[in-house]
């Protein structure tokens, strides 16, 4: 009795110490071909594994270690075919036909799968039964009443599929279906409250969505960041884009507190804030890559990315970020002092306007040609009006082709030669221009206040501007206008 006990105790301990992964199928109608197994990383896909069928269709993949969790799918020549979870349970068997795997699917040894493939049929059959409901409400030969109806049997399907969703995450809450499914779901702010004064809180649902808004999302779950959706991507982006102000500081803030949270795993960690760096690297909304600068110093800089970042991703990192640091918005920028085609100093500083335009360009730049007669028309047209002066930076060597293209533009404004320069630094590395031309705008103090505009916003950026600078100095809204 006592060396039974000691055998069951043995294979007990052998089961429940296996590591590694052995994941079986058995697919009518795949004799004797190749298959790969792979998986999704964000917007990629990848392969991690292959093997060869039998003549009766089975094949399995294994390996010592552990797969990362997330959704894997199998692929036959260069098709995807189906989708599966691989969770904590990393042994078992998924035996099917190849005409209708799915609804033929049979899941044997792993709970987490059962429901996966009992979600996808679920999911097929409730998608049939709309079919008929979604075609008549696009149909606009259609009666209102037959749409309206159609909405509303539709909706009693749509409602259906929530519960189903709902009661699975219930009653298995760790399985990686139900955090999938979980994090798809939508967060649902309540009703707006009264204040004190009887007005309605008009900011609630806005709070509310905010500190909500990844209630249903681990941002420490590295499984979420192998399905078939970029879901992580979208959150991040959505969080950030929707939820705050366009603000450097602000944005920043925000990043660092999903970073609290995803940094209890290094997967994550290291996927947020690589994402957000790639977000905020060349951003559509001007001045946030400020955020960008932040980003390096807070987290590469630091040597807290050095766990999984090269010296060579590093040193690039640095070098953009030290290439946009002394040209952000709202720093003072510095002097520029370069010859003239007369080839006498001329110094940015010793304009005295309310504003300076920057404009750096090429002069074999097609791009610079299309805008530079622009903002001649808008200099023209303006200058006076809101008393400002251009300071155009020539990238070329050549002080002919800088007369020329003078000559040609019938530029009315102050030219240099970039390379012809009395600073001990190259003009680009004060002011980023990777791209030309490149436009910066200057207030009196020469203060950095936009950049990166395209000429034909110009007018709009000045007269806004100059709108808000009076609505601080009167902010009773008394005074004369600009």
């Amino acid at each position: 009795m006592r060396l039974l006990i000691v055998i069951l105790l043995i294979i007990t301990t052998q089961s429940f110490g296996q590591t590694g992964y052995k994941i079986e199928f058995k697919i009518k109608g795949w004799q004797d071909t190749t298959v790969y197994l792979g998986h999704y990383y964000g917007e990629q896909t990848y392969l991690k594994d292959t093997t060869q069928s039998n003549s009766a269709g089975a094949f399995y993949f294994d390996n010592k270690q552990s797969l990362p969790q997330g959704v894997y799918f199998l692929v036959l020549g260069k098709s995807k075919i189906f989708d599966f979870v691989v969770g904590t349970n990393q042994r078992f068997l998924i035996e099917g036909n190849s005409d209708n795997f799915i609804q033929s699917a049979v899941v044997k040894g792993d709970e987490d799968n059962r429901l996966f493939f009992e979600n996808m049929k679920f999911n097929m059959v409730r998608s049939k039964e709309a079919e008929p409901f979604v075609k008549t409400m696009n149909d606009s030969t259609r009666s209102e009443v037959d749409r309206k109806q159609a909405k509303e049997s539709l909706n009693k399907i749509t409602e259906q599929v929530i519960s189903y969703q709902n009661n699975l995450i219930d009653k298995y809450p760790t399985t990686l279906t139900a955090r999938l499914l979980k994090a798809t779901q939508a967060i649902e702010a309540p009703a707006s409250p009264k204040k004190a004064d009887g007005t309605i809180d008009s900011t609630f649902q806005l709070r509310y969505y905010r500190e909500h808004f990844f209630d249903k999302f681990d941002l420490a779950d590295d499984a979420m960041l192998r399905l078939p959706r970029p879901i992580y991507q979208e959150k991040i982006k959505e969080y950030l884009n929707k939820l705050y102000a366009p603000i450097p500081d602000t944005i920043m803030k925000a990043i660092d507190k999903m970073v609290a949270v995803a940094k209890k795993n290094p997967e994550t960690y290291k996927y947020l804030v690589w994402n957000c760096v790639f977000l905020y690297q060349n951003p559509e909304i001007m001045g946030l890559d400020a955020v960008y600068v932040s980003l390096y110093d807070k987290y590469f800089a630091s040597g807290q990315m050095d766990f999984w970042v090269s010296d060579k991703i590093k040193q690039n990192l640095k070098e953009y970020a030290d290439k946009l640091r002394g040209s952000l918005v709202g720093k003072t920028g510095a002097n520029l002092i370069m010859q003239d085609q007369n080839l006498q100093p001329r110094s940015m500083y010793d304009l005295k306007n309310k504003y300076t335009i920057l404009w750096i360009f090429d002069p074999d730049c097609g791009h610079c040609r299309e805008e530079t007669p622009k903002l001649v028309t808008f200099y023209n047209a303006s200058h006076t009006k809101f008393d400002f002066e251009v300071f155009a930076v020539s990238s070329d060597t050549s002080i002919q082709k800088m007369k020329d293209f003078i000559k040609e533009m019938k530029t009315p404004w102050i030219t240099v030669n970039g390379p012809r320069s009395y600073l001990p630094q190259h003009y680009s590395q004060l002011y980023h221009s990777d791209t030309t031309p490149s436009i910066y705008i200057l207030d009196n103090k020469k203060k950095i206040i936009a950049k990166k505009l395209p000429v034909s916003q110009l007018d709009d950026f000045f007269t806004k501007h100059e709108k808000f600078v009076n609505s601080k100095k009167n902010p009773s809204g008394k005074g004369t206008s600009p």
